[in-house]
Parts: C-alpha cells; sequence; structure tokens
C-alpha cells in the first residue's frame, strides 16, 4: 500500500500535536496564586507574539535603582478580541500599575491579571490562571 504524500503530511502533524500541547506550561507550574504581587512603574518593552505578550516594566526598588519586571499575558487574540486592547493601548514610557501572581522561583516575572492604565482605565490581561491547557 501506497501512502500520498498529503496522509503522511497529516500522520506526522497528528503525532507533533501532543508535542506542542505538552510544550504550553500551566499556570501552577511557573505561578504561585498564593503569591499575589502590585507592580507600579514604566513600561520597557512590549512583545506581541504568540502564544502570550509580554510587558516589560521598570519598578523602582528599595536601593534607589530600578528592577525589570516581565508580565505575562493572555494571547494576542484574546487580549484584541475579548478584553479591547490594541497594539498601542501600551507604549514604551507608560506609566502602569499591573496586579498579577508571582512567578514560582522568585524571578522578576510574573503574571499579570489586569492591567491599570495611568488615566484609571482596568482592563484585564488574559490570565491563564486556573486554565488547564
Amino acid at each position: 500500500m501506497k501512502l500520498s504524500p498529503a496522509t503522511i503530511t497529516g500522520v506526522l502533524l497528528a503525532l507533533a500535536a501532543p508535542v506542542t500541547a505538552l510544550a504550553h506550561h500551566s499556570f501552577s507550574a511557573q505561578y504561585d496564586s498564593n503569591k499575589p504581587v502590585e507592580i507600579s512603574g514604566l513600561v520597557t518593552k512590549v512583545e506581541w507574539q504568540n502564544p502570550h505578550v509580554y510587558i516589560y516594566v521598570d519598578v523602582d526598588n528599595d536601593k534607589g535603582g530600578y528592577e525589570e519586571w516581565a508580565l505575562e499575558m493572555g494571547a494576542p487574540a484574546v487580549l484584541t478580541r475579548t478584553l479591547g486592547w490594541t497594539r498601542s493601548t501600551l507604549n514604551i514610557g507608560d506609566e502602569v500599575k499591573v496586579e498579577g501572581r508571582a512567578a514560582r522561583d522568585g524571578s522578576n516575572l510574573a503574571n499579570a491579571r489586569n492591567v491599570t492604565l495611568a488615566n484609571g482605565q482596568k482592563l484585564g490581561a488574559g490570565s491563564s490562571e486556573g486554565v488547564t491547557p
């Protein structure tokens, strides 16, 4: 029996799909729902890419300097279609307050739940807390 190239491609894609699904981390593997954080500072970078949007914020530390925090949000499609975000919602230098859950490893990483803009507008961040892939 000969298999067509399309059939072979379909079989390979079907075999690869579970590996791709396992590569995506669960919330509880990386973040601690019992460690709420509130980050306030200036946006230094915004990455709009799948599977998650990341914003980077410089936060004043107690040593008179800054610490950069990486804040993971939902997928770009979730933010734009469901939560009202656009690619221009946040810009470099914007002041924000972000509520989220801290990384388990103690790094300056958090899963964002809400982002409050300088004008007081509060937007959801498409948090993956409680969602099992």
